[in-house]
């Protein structure tokens, strides 16, 4: 347990780095570009890329967070596997503020379609790394605490298998219709809370 308190304080460090990063892609309308009220709330309405792109990223950072701070409840152990495939998910989770930066500057513009489709595909790659630390948590040996039903984590796993294929499909989807994408992405984390929300501790 004080190797699994250690691990989670870890990544709990590094889920809140992530989240730091998002914000600081919020600039401020340049004082030299101001001429008036109007000009400022001119300024301020046309940062909604920015607005979107870090709504957007925030909500699928803070729902890998809950999940994984209720993962860690109910875990009894740790394995090597299991440490590397949560070092990985941690990798795609630091990773997210460059793609939300690459869409909040191209979003809205003739040249949409490649951020859209590799901030999807950030989503893919998220999603592998979930689908390796649920797996882990079962193989090589179970990290369950021997009170938890097994039923739930398989629910878990079924979740995170669907995602990835969501998040897949989005990411192709975006090459033709990078709009249906972003709103895949945006009802997807929005359905991963409501999940969330009805699982019983």
């Amino acid at each position: 347990m004080k190797e699994n308190a250690r691990i989670e304080a870890f990544s709990d460090g590094v889920f809140a780095i992530a989240i730091t990063l998002l914000i600081l892609e919020l600039k401020v309308p340049p004082h030299d570009s101001v001429h008036s009220v109007a000009d400022l709330w001119k300024g301020l309405i046309n940062l909604w890329p920015s607005y979107f792109a870090f709504l957007l990223s925030f909500g699928i950072i803070l729902v890998s967070w809950v999940n994984h701070h209720y993962l860690f409840n109910v875990l009894d152990k740790s394995s090597r596997p299991f440490l590397y495939a949560n070092g990985f998910l941690l990798l795609t989770i630091t990773f997210m503020p460059f793609p939300t930066a690459l869409l909040a500057e191209y979003i809205g513009t003739d040249y949409m379609k490649p951020a859209v489709v590799f901030y999807c595909f950030g989503g893919v790659v998220n999603s592998i790394g979930w689908n390796l630390v649920i797996h882990t948590v079962f193989k090589p040996k179970l990290l369950l605490h021997h009170t938890v039903n097994i039923d739930v984590l398989d629910s878990t796993k079924r979740s995170v298998r669907l995602g990835f294929i969501v998040y897949a499909f989005s990411t192709v989807l975006a090459f033709w219709f990078p709009v249906a994408a972003l709103i895949i992405n945006l009802l997807l984390w929005i359905v991963w809370i409501t999940l969330s929300i009805n699982v019983k501790d």
